[in-house]
């Protein structure tokens, strides 16, 4: 479930890049918002699987709430799925 899990952060952190520096753009310099409605789709069905999955390993894997809000934060901030997956989970 671990390397699942690490799959689906990339995939999230990926999707809350897009939606920040391009639909986001798309749509408030061209008027395109098709891409945020898009993209903003999948980015939150990610973040959910994400979550999800932290939920799980959390207990599954015996990890410390500091680490599980950690984590959490993580999916929030640009970048921040990236910075965990080295720190944490790089093998």
């Amino acid at each position: 479930m671990l390397n699942y899990f690490k799959k689906i952060a990339l995939l999230e952190g990926i999707s809350l890049l897009a939606l920040l520096f391009f639909a986001m753009p798309m749509k408030y310099l061209f008027n395109q918002e098709i891409y945020v409605k898009t993209i903003g789709m999948a980015h939150g069905i990610l973040f959910i699987m994400y979550v999800a999955l932290a939920l799980l390993l959390k207990f599954s894997q015996k990890w410390n709430t500091k680490f599980f809000m950690l984590l959490v934060l993580a999916s929030i901030i640009p970048f921040g799925t990236f910075y965990i997956e080295k720190k944490f989970f790089a093998n």
